[in-house]
């Protein structure tokens, strides 16, 4: 990916979390919702934009039907705010699950090795006459 297509979807993230949370007023946007990441298409027509949900799945399922439907009213506020790009992308929304997937692996690591104490702690040295 080119340095400038990496730039506009992270100029495309940062507007859209700023519209979600200052300008939508879905009263199903519920709870922790945020933007991961942006996939810009490099002729800048269209763009999944991947969202992050905390919570069970019918809040998951919530929050992506109100996502989707005010994907109009996004596209056109990105319009009027990046009146530097050329193109405004066409936004599809995708539920990105890999940050509690992460959380899940993390769970399954700490059952399987036990609690390691830490080698170098300076507040409990080891205790070298024992040994």
């Amino acid at each position: 990916m080119s340095r400038r297509m990496e730039r506009v979807n992270v100029l495309v993230r940062q507007e859209i979390s700023q519209i979600m949370f200052a300008d939508l007023n879905d009263p199903r946007l519920s709870g922790v919702v945020s933007v991961t990441r942006v996939d810009t298409a490099p002729d800048l027509r269209s763009a999944k934009v991947y969202i992050s949900v905390y919570g069970d799945a019918e809040a998951k399922k919530r929050n992506m039907a109100a996502l989707t439907s005010a994907g109009g009213f996004i596209h056109r506020v990105l319009k009027r705010n990046l009146s530097s790009l050329k193109y405004i992308p066409v936004l599809s929304f995708e539920l990105d699950e890999s940050i509690e997937k992460g959380a899940e692996m993390i769970k399954m690591i700490n059952k399987i090795v036990p609690d390691l104490p830490p080698e170098n702690d300076p507040d409990n040295p080891p205790d070298i006459a024992n040994e």
